[in-house]
Formats: C-alpha cells, sequence, structure tokens
C-alpha cells in the first residue's frame, strides 16, 4: 500500500487557494477599473503596479494624482473623486 503524503496535499491545497484569491481579487480590481472615468483609470493605472498588502492606498493615489494635478494634467476638482473612485478599486489589490 502506498504511503500518502498529507503535508503534500495540504501544502499543495492552500497554495491553490491562495492563488485563486489573489487571481479573484485582480479580476475584481480590475472590473471595478473598468468603471471608473478617464481620469480614475488614469490615476488606478499609475498606482496599480505599486500596490502591495503593506501598502497605504491614499499615499499611493496622493503620489500620483498630486503631480498630475501640479503639471495641469488633471484639474483639482477632477482629480479629488478621481482619487477617490480609483483607491476604491485599488482596496481590492490587497
Amino acid at each position: 500500500m502506498p504511503i500518502r503524503k498529507p503535508a503534500t496535499t495540504i501544502v499543495l491545497a492552500l497554495f491553490l487557494a491562495f492563488s485563486a484569491t489573489a487571481q479573484a481579487d485582480q479580476a475584481a480590481a480590475s472590473a471595478c477599473a473598468a468603471q471608473l472615468s478617464p481620469d480614475g483609470r488614469m490615476i488606478y493605472d499609475k498606482a496599480a503596479p505599486t500596490v502591495t498588502a503593506k501598502t497605504d492606498i491614499r499615499d499611493a493615489v496622493t503620489g500620483v494624482a498630486r503631480p498630475l494635478v501640479m503639471n495641469g494634467t488633471m484639474s483639482r476638482d477632477a482629480a479629488r473623486p478621481a482619487a477617490e473612485a480609483a483607491g476604491e478599486c485599488l482596496k481590492l489589490l490587497k
């Protein structure tokens, strides 16, 4: 009778579960981002590559939005709601 390796099976199952969760978060974030305004999408696209589990979303969004306002790419009035909406989508990446 072959010896089963339950530890290996458990580790493999956990790995697959975490992989599926990560993909689901990415899919949810992408679906959310698809609903953003063009300004919100610009902020999301620039901030998303920097988001990790430890990222402060507010800092990430501010770091992207502030230069866009300062260089005239986006108005301050447009940046605030766009940044808030992008931030909600970025939270799904964590």
